[in-house]
C-alpha cells in the first residue's frame, strides 16, 4: 500500500534530526521534511496554508483558533525557552528592575509572538508589571516593514502602535526611541553597544528560580496539521506525536553520553546534569498531561492580553486522539 506523502517544515533541531534523517519514520508517511527558521514557517503556514504539517508558534496557534481554526496541533513542543534572558533595555531609560518598566515604551517585533507574550505575563504574575502599563510598539528587529501575521482585535486598555515604515527596533533600542524590547532573537546592538543590557544580565539564576517555584519551562512552538489534512487523514496525529518522541530520545541519549561531547559546547554534560537534577529525567516532557500547569498558565496569559477571545481550555488545543494513550 502506497504511503501518503505529508510535508512538514520545521526548523533542524537536534530533537527532530532523527526525523529529517530517516533513522525515525513516521507510520504510514512518507515524510517531506522542510528544514526552514520559523519566521519563514509561521509566515507561509498562516498566510497561504502552505505545508500539510508544521511548527507553529503556540501563541499563533492559540490566535488562530478564533481566526477560522484551520489548524489542530499535537502535544510536542519543538521549541522551549526561560524568556528572563530576552528582556532588552536601553540603560538610560533609568530601568534598573522589572516595575521600572512601568510606563515606558516597549518594542515587540509582533504583539502576538509567544515569547513577548511569555514575557508579558511574567512581568506581571513575578514583578508586578500589569500588561497595559506600557505602550508597545511593533516592527522589525533588524529589518523594517515587519507586520503582524494575524490581524489583531485588542481591547482599549492594551496600548499598540506599528513603528515607521524605515525604523527597526534594534535602532530604535539604540536611540532611545524604545526603553526596552521583549523579543526572540537576541538584537544586534546586544553587546557591542555599551548602553544596551539584558534587564537580567545572570538570568540563568533567575530563570532556574522561576521553574523552581512554578515548574514551568515555557512552550514557544507546537505542531500542528492542517485541518482538512487532519480530518481526512485522523491517525495522522498519533502517527506524527509517536515519531516526535522517538526522535527525541535519540537526543536524551546523545547528550547524557559523556564518552563523546554530541554538542559542540565544552561543558554541555555539567548542564545536562544540572538540567536533570532540577527538572528531572524527562525534562523537555512532550505529551499533554505533563505541560497541563504549562498550558493552562499561557492560555490564561493570551486572553488577558487581548488576543484570546476567551480563556482557551487547553485540552481543546490538540487532536482528542493524542490525549491518551492505550495501555497493555
Amino acid at each position: 500500500m502506497a504511503k501518503l506523502s505529508l510535508s512538514l517544515a520545521c526548523w533542524d533541531y537536534d530533537r527532530t534530526r532523527a526525523m529529517r534523517d530517516g533513522r525515525v519514520q513516521v507510520d504510514g508517511v512518507d515524510l517531506i521534511y522542510q528544514a526552514l527558521e520559523v519566521e519563514e514557517t509561521f509566515f507561509r503556514m498562516l498566510r497561504h496554508r502552505e505545508f500539510d504539517a508544521c511548527e507553529m508558534s503556540f501563541s499563533s496557534y492559540c490566535v488562530s483558533k478564533f481566526k477560522g481554526d484551520p489548524f489542530i496541533a499535537i502535544p510536542v513542543w519543538p521549541s522551549r525557552f526561560f524568556r528572563h534572558s530576552c528582556i532588552y533595555i536601553n540603560t538610560n531609560s533609568g530601568i534598573r528592575e522589572p516595575k521600572d518598566l512601568i510606563g515606558k515604551r516597549v518594542g515587540n517585533p509582533e504583539y502576538q509572538m509567544t515569547a513577548p507574550a511569555w514575557i508579558r505575563g511574567i512581568l506581571a504574575d513575578e514583578y508586578g508589571v500589569p500588561v497595559d502599563s506600557v505602550q508597545y510598539l511593533t516592527g522589525g528587529e533588524e529589518e523594517p516593514g515587519r507586520p503582524e501575521k494575524i490581524a489583531l482585535d485588542l481591547p482599549p486598555n492594551i496600548k499598540l502602535e506599528p513603528i515607521g515604515p524605515a525604523d527597526t527596533l534594534a535602532q530604535m533600542l539604540i536611540d532611545g526611541k524604545i526603553d526596552a524590547l521583549y523579543t526572540a532573537r537576541k538584537p544586534s546592538c546586544y553587546g557591542t553597544v555599551p548602553h544596551v543590557k539584558r534587564l537580567f544580565e545572570d538570568y540563568v539564576p533567575v530563570e532556574q528560580a522561576y521553574f523552581a517555584k512554578t515548574k514551568i519551562f515555557p512552550i514557544m512552538h507546537t505542531v500542528v496539521l492542517r485541518r482538512d489534512v487532519y480530518e481526512k487523514n485522523r491517525w495522522l496525529a498519533n502517527a506524527l506525536y509517536k515519531a516526535f518522541v522517538e526522535a527525541q530520545r535519540f537526543t536524551y541519549k546523545d547528550l547524557h553520553n559523556t564518552a563523546s561531547l554530541q554538542a559542540m559546547l565544552p561543558w554541555a554534560s555539567a548542564e545536562e546534569e544540572a538540567a536533570r537534577k532540577l527538572m528531572g529525567d524527562d525534562y523537555w516532557p512532550y505529551g499533554f498531561a505533563a505541560n497541563k500547569h504549562v498550558l493552562d498558565t499561557f492560555t490564561r496569559y493570551s486572553f488577558e492580553q487581548g488576543l484570546s477571545k476567551r480563556k482557551l481550555d487547553p485540552e481543546e488545543l490538540f487532536a482528542p486522539e493524542t490525549l491518551e494513550a492505550f495501555k497493555i
